[in-house]
């Protein structure tokens, strides 16, 4: 071949288009009626295996569109333009959907990916860890264990003690301010 280099960068723009569509078909709200979904992650879920359940209309009538897309859908949000990624407030962040304690501000960090970061979870038990094949690579997904709903993914490029990064969807949490907390728990 003698042009090696044109082919290989040919290559790495196609293969960057095609990432870039991918994840545009995660953030823009489908126009079909039916909405788009990744049959290899939606294989993952295990049927019946959290206690907190509820039928898609039953998650539609309590969960806005974005909300259902990232939640029940498997979606993910813009970096940098979500409530949750450079926010500072003390207190907990729960599932938005059933509301179980996920993380701690105490573990918040600034990952630098434009998403919310936590380098653990307040109890392993609150989470569970997925495998997902999306996308041509391999991840582990994180869902809230009482509900079974899509919260982010786990990376092992986190700081210490864990050297875990939970990347997290603002959409995904919802936030308790540390000074409501004992009204909350009642």
């Amino acid at each position: 071949m003698k042009y090696p280099f044109i082919f290989g960068s040919v290559l790495v723009v196609a293969l960057g288009i095609a990432f870039i569509l991918s994840s545009i078909s995660h953030v823009v709200e489908p126009v079909q009626a039916e909405p788009f979904k990744v049959s290899a992650v939606a294989d993952t879920l295990p049927k019946g295996e959290f206690p907190f359940k509820k039928t898609d209309s039953e998650w539609k009538e309590i969960l806005t569109a974005k909300e259902f897309r990232i939640l029940r859908e498997k979606g993910t949000e813009l970096p940098y333009i979500n409530e949750y990624h450079d926010f500072k407030g003390e207190g907990i962040y729960v599932c938005g959907a059933c509301g179980q304690k996920l993380f701690s501000s105490k573990h918040k960090y600034d990952s630098g990916t434009g998403w919310p970061s936590y380098w653990r979870p307040i109890s392993d038990s609150l989470v569970t860890e997925l495998e997902d094949n999306s996308f041509f690579m391999t991840r582990t997904e994180i869902v809230c264990s009482n509900c079974g709903s899509h919260i982010g993914h786990v990376f092992d490029d986190g700081p210490r003690p864990t050297g875990l990064r939970y990347c997290m969807n603002s959409a995904a949490l919802d936030f308790i301010p540390e000074n409501e907390l004992s009204s909350a728990q009642n």
